[in-house]
């Protein structure tokens, strides 16, 4: 049976965009609904509890805009939200992106060492540590916080050298010697269109795995799972909520997305009234 509700995507900001962009690719026949909480971002800096207060919210409308499914694109609110909100939502089905991303690093590395790059929240929260623990114990995991990367990712300064500065900054040292990591996770979702910085500052044998494209494939496992999925032909939509300025968000997004925004397809809404 062919299930034609749309799949509800939530981010603090735009860069869950890179999240929608891998899951409009894997799943063409689908249709989503994207809610970026740009009025109140970054989830990075704050604490455990407000995100968990801010996820709730944005969440509950992307319920009642009748979604089959929730995607948490968003590294921050995945650490330290997707299990309260997982039971807030039930029966729909609540899909984070910490989980796919630790499965593929574990099963990329060959040294069982893994870094992980994401914001201070996701850092703090320590929950990649946890799930690739949990997968293979012996693993050893050191993480990062790039809290820069989010910013020029925002600019657009994908390939500057001030980026190429801040890679080697963050990045260079860590990757140096015979005991240096082979796997990096990109644990915030901003970070996938700075890979080419990225991969100049580790070099070209690192395992790179990207959190959007681990994430859109647990999504189709999932709703081929359930029997979820839309199999009609209609070709993929997308309609978006932001909760502070529309036109920076059709704008920046577009980097995220890797395509056009249109102004019109971004509808302003007030998650707190």
């Amino acid at each position: 049976m062919s299930d034609p509700r749309p799949i509800g995507v939530f981010d603090s900001g735009m860069g869950g965009l890179t999240v929608l962009r891998a899951l409009g690719q894997r799943l063409p026949r689908e249709t989503f609904v994207y809610l970026g909480d740009t009025a109140r971002l970054p989830y990075g800096t704050k604490s455990a509890e407000t995100v968990r207060a801010y996820a709730l919210q944005a969440t509950r409308l992307l319920i009642a805009e009748g979604v089959k499914m929730v995607v948490i694109a968003c590294n921050t609110a995945s650490a330290v939200a997707l299990e309260p909100l997982a039971e807030a939502l039930a029966p729909v089905p609540v899909i984070g992106v910490i989980e796919p991303g630790a499965r593929a690093a574990v099963a990329a590395t060959r040294n069982r060492r893994i870094a992980v790059i994401a914001t201070e929240g996701t850092v703090k929260g320590e929950a990649y540590p946890r799930a690739i623990h949990a997968l293979k114990g012996e693993m050893s995991v050191v993480q990062r916080p790039c809290q820069v990367f989010v910013a020029l990712a925002e600019e657009g300064w994908t390939e500057s050298s001030v980026t190429t500065e801040a890679a080697q900054r963050y990045l260079g040292s860590l990757f140096e010697g015979a005991a240096a990591p082979d796997t990096i996770v990109l644990g915030c979702t901003h970070f996938p269109v700075l890979a080419a910085a990225i991969r100049q500052a580790i070099g070209a044998d690192v395992a790179v795995v990207d959190s959007a494209e681990t994430t859109a494939a647990a999504v189709a496992e999932a709703l081929e799972a359930k029997g979820m999925s839309n199999e009609t032909g209609r070709a993929s939509s997308m309609r978006f909520f932001a909760t502070d300025s529309p036109e920076r968000f059709a704008r920046v997004g577009a980097i995220f997305l890797g395509r056009p925004i249109d102004l019109a397809d971004v509808e302003l809404i007030d998650l707190r009234s």
